[in-house]
């Protein structure tokens, strides 16, 4: 649901918009508060998300405050391996799955 949005752009984005675009899904609207130093906005995002995507967000955001019994399940409800890499390139392996699923 990012309206054929680029990675590039999304980026762009959190550089220098006010607010997400209202295109963007909640995960990605997640992710977008994130890279923002907005983890608690990113959190509240995705308690409300029940689908996959969103317990994918949830499980990074879980991981990135350390919280790696809470992050394991949500990395299971999503359907995806345990991150074992650093943050950001997990956060940006999010992004882009999520701006492309079909990759």
């Amino acid at each position: 649901m990012s309206g054929q949005m680029s990675f590039t752009d999304f980026l762009q984005t959190v550089a220098t918009d006010d607010a997400p675009s209202a295109k963007l899904s909640p995960a990605l609207t997640a992710l977008w508060h994130d890279q923002r130093g907005e983890w608690e906005v990113a959190h509240r995002l995705v308690q409300e998300d029940g689908g996959e995507n969103g317990s994918w967000v949830h499980a990074y955001l879980h991981r990135k405050e350390g919280d790696e019994a809470n992050a394991a399940y949500w990395y299971r409800r999503a359907g995806q391996p345990m991150a074992s890499g650093t943050l950001a390139a997990e956060w940006e392996q999010i992004v882009r799955a999520l701006l492309d699923p079909s990759e």
